[in-house]
């Protein structure tokens, strides 16, 4: 079999393939699952490894003679079980060539070509160790681009790295694709902060008014702020310092703080920058519970937070708290869960407060010397595991992604190779950790823009000027109103401040409630799907979870349900070893119209309470089933037979299994139907709770928040609201005439 597949290989690299700087022909070799080391398939006269593309994709070049090779021991193998380094050849599954769709980048793939007749793609060539060999490559590349017309702007030539940037049109790009020599063609880097933006005068917008008295509040945590700040300033409702001697609720240079508090008040500042106008809609408040300064503290961070948490929660009824901290001395070993992550945890649960944190950041002297050859495996790594607090169950611990390209060199040279980005927009952050938290519990929750990392075209150095993240600069009064920078510290507010607006519609929600709502109106980003997860397999769905959890938060539907997404959510209490029911109102309009795409995401939160000195951690465990049945009686019969499985979940069109989800104190999953259920059956979700064998029932009902999105987003003139509406309304009249 693989002496026809290897046949077939060859004639399709005869047929498909385009130049080369040699006459070799370029093998792609698929490897069997677990195979990770790379077979010396460089003994056989002939072959050439060139690079593994993953686990198990190894390319080669291979002469003539070498393909002979290859072919002559397969059929000795097939005839007489016996073959000289039989072993290299046991570990092959297929033989193929490396095609177009191969070599197409990921935001190439993702976005595709650009409209324009001519446009820039930046093309890598496959790497040579040898100097000589590089130059003839890239030399006869050059020729070759030359008689077709293409237009070279830019080359670059290292060890691991040969790259040119060309203009050309569509009919020329194609053929670039089928190049031998070339591994991969993408977009070349876009969007990047204009040094412009940030040197925009704070004087030129219209005056910022004090957001209304009953807006909602959030409280930043953080080394203090800057209330002067003329954008700042008419939010701020209290600064106040928690720390000891001075207790001062800011320091003559709290930029970190400031920075912070920019994006929890107004969310994404380089929007508002350029929309010329900064309305705040929530009310600020700031609590300094460390020093930006690089010294050791003298007291715990634990107890300066405890102490602002209590004091702005119950002087103003703050209650949600944004708290940009990670203890590079803490990072998580995955045993307990102890120090500010539990205190976090238990405030959480006892004063009904919402903590928002970040995963930390990687230094950049952390990045490994081969970051681009290594991104973004090297994030999955132990050294790069969550920082103290993000590992706290009952916080929303927030990742970071990618959003800007550019770095300021390369927005002033868009046509030279200038610095290379080691993320495109919505991949992962260069510089983000990774989960998960105890137990194997999902964490980060979600995701947020956090800035970009780039390697310098010479020297492979990092660096960031251009791709970071825009708020406010703490020292406007010496400087610009505006600044930059990196970091997760700055997609957590973002998410705060999403969390914070949430309570404008719903003044009564709990913590439970604002993490289930952010949650289920959150999915991964294209972009991390097609890097992490592009096999669709169960090894990419583990990356994503561990690095960008349940995915980005889409506030589109996420303050009011629209026509054609609608929230549904309620708030229980639930007995140990016990069951709540609930039949999702589905219109017939929902399933009415034939096949399309609708979706159902259901999110569960609960804060647990918390014991460092036990693995289970959580006192009472929590989580939902999504069922389909023809009726309830049906659901509860299911349920009073087997306890704790019921009548299996619904695995058709699943995004997140049980398994996956269900050790974490938020849990989230989807489900994309095609078609209405069969026999007319409804869609059930069944909450679950069993408790830990030490909470011997101590804390009675266990309080949760449930919610609901039902989307049908393909349907034209979709009235999903009012239809829902009109069923939830039917079901109030006919318990009235029940009880009646």
């Amino acid at each position: 079999m693989l002496a026809q597949k290897l046949v077939v290989a060859r004639e399709r690299i005869g047929e498909e393939d385009l130049g080369g700087f040699d006459d070799r022909k370029l093998l792609k070799i698929q490897l069997h699952a677990g195979d990770k080391s790379v077979p010396a398939f460089d003994t056989i006269p002939g072959v050439e490894i060139v690079s593994q593309e993953d686990e198990s994709i190894v390319l080669a070049f291979a002469t003539e003679e070498g393909l002979a090779e290859f072919e002559s021991r397969l059929s000795t193998l097939a005839r007489d079980g016996v073959v000289t380094r039989k072993e290299l050849l046991f570990v092959i599954e297929d033989f193929d060539h490396w095609t177009s769709q191969d070599r197409t980048g990921a935001a190439l793939r993702e976005q595709g070509f650009p409209a324009e007749e001519s446009f820039t793609l930046d093309v890598e060539l496959w790497p040579q160790e040898r100097q000589d060999r590089r130059q003839a490559l890239m030399e006869a590349f050059s020729r070759w681009l030359q008689e077709y017309g293409i237009e070279r702007l830019d080359s670059l030539t290292q060890p691991s790295l040969l790259m040119v940037r060309m203009r050309c049109t569509r009919e020329q790009a194609d053929r670039v694709l089928r190049h031998r020599d070339v591994r991969t063609v993408d977009l070349p880097p876009r969007l990047g902060i204009a040094v412009q933006l940030l040197l925009t005068d704070v004087n030129q917008f219209p005056a910022v008014l004090p957001p209304d008295g009953g807006a909602p509040s959030v409280a930043v945590l953080d080394s203090g702020l800057t209330p002067g700040h003329p954008l700042l300033g008419p939010a701020v409702g209290d600064a106040q310092g928690y720390l000891s001697p001075h207790r001062t609720p800011h320091d003559d240079e709290p930029w970190h703080g400031t920075f912070v508090a920019g994006l929890a008040l107004y969310g994404d500042v380089g929007a508002a920058i350029r929309d010329g106008r900064f309305v705040p809609q929530l009310r600020l408040f700031s609590g300094k519970v460390f020093n930006d300064d690089g010294n050791d503290q003298t007291e715990f961070v634990e107890k300066a937070v405890e102490e602002a948490v209590r004091e702005l929660h119950g002087q103003y009824g703050c209650r949600v708290f944004n708290l940009s901290y990670g203890d590079l001395n803490k990072v998580y070993d995955g045993r307990h869960v102890r120090g500010l992550a539990y205190t976090l945890d238990r405030l959480t649960r006892e004063i009904g407060v919402l903590f928002v944190v970040p995963t930390g950041n990687l230094h950049l002297s952390e990045l490994p010397a081969d970051a681009r050859e290594r991104y973004p495996d090297y994030l999955l790594a132990d050294f790069a595991r969550l920082l103290d607090p993000a590992t706290a169950l009952n916080a929303l611990t927030v990742g970071g992604i990618a959003q800007n390209e550019a770095t300021r060199d390369a927005q002033r040279h868009p046509n030279a190779l200038e610095d290379q980005p080691l993320a495109r927009t919505d991949q992962p952050f260069p510089l983000t950790r990774c989960g998960l938290s105890i137990n194997g519990a999902i964490k980060p929750d979600v995701v947020e823009h956090a800035g970009n990392v780039a390697l310098m075209r010479a020297v492979a150095r990092p660096r960031h000027a251009g791709l970071g993240v825009v708020s406010l600069n703490g020292g406007f009064a010496g400087g610009p109103g505006f600044s930059e920078d990196i970091g997760t510290s700055y997609a957590a507010p973002v998410v705060a401040h999403k969390a914070a607006r949430i309570l404008a519609e719903l003044p009564n929600a709990t913590p439970n409630l604002l993490r289930a709502l952010i949650g289920a109106h959150a999915s991964w980003p294209q972009a991390c799907e097609t890097l992490l997860n592009p096999n669709g397999n169960g090894e990419g769905r583990d990356k994503l979870l561990r690095l960008i959890g349940y995915g980005c938060v889409e506030d589109a539907a996420l303050f009011r349900s629209l026509d054609h997404t609608v929230t549904l959510l309620t708030e229980e209490r639930i007995g140990n070893d016990q069951h709540h029911f609930f039949e999702l109102p589905l219109p017939d309009s929902f399933w009415a119209g034939g096949r399309r795409t609708r979706e159902i995401t259901v999110a569960l939160a609960h804060s647990p309470a918390v014991r460092t000195t036990r693995l289970d951690y959580r006192m009472s465990k929590l989580w939902f089933s999504v069922v389909t049945a023809s009726g309830l009686d049906e659901v509860t019969q299911a349920f009073r037979r087997n306890r704790e499985q019921g009548m299996g979940e619904r695995s058709n069109g699943r995004w997140l299994s049980n398994d996956a989800r269900k050790n974490g104190t938020l849990q989230v999953s989807r489900w994309s139907f095609k078609q209405a259920l069969a026999n007319d059956n409804k869609i059930f979700v069944v909450v679950t709770r069993q408790d830990s064998p030490w909470s011997n029932g101590r804390d009675g009902e266990e309080p949760y928040a449930l919610a609901a999105v039902l989307a049908d987003r393909e349907q034209a003139n979709a009235q999903l609201y009012a239809h829902v509406r009109a069923v939830l309304e039917a079901r109030v009249q006919a318990r009235a005439r029940a009880r009646v």
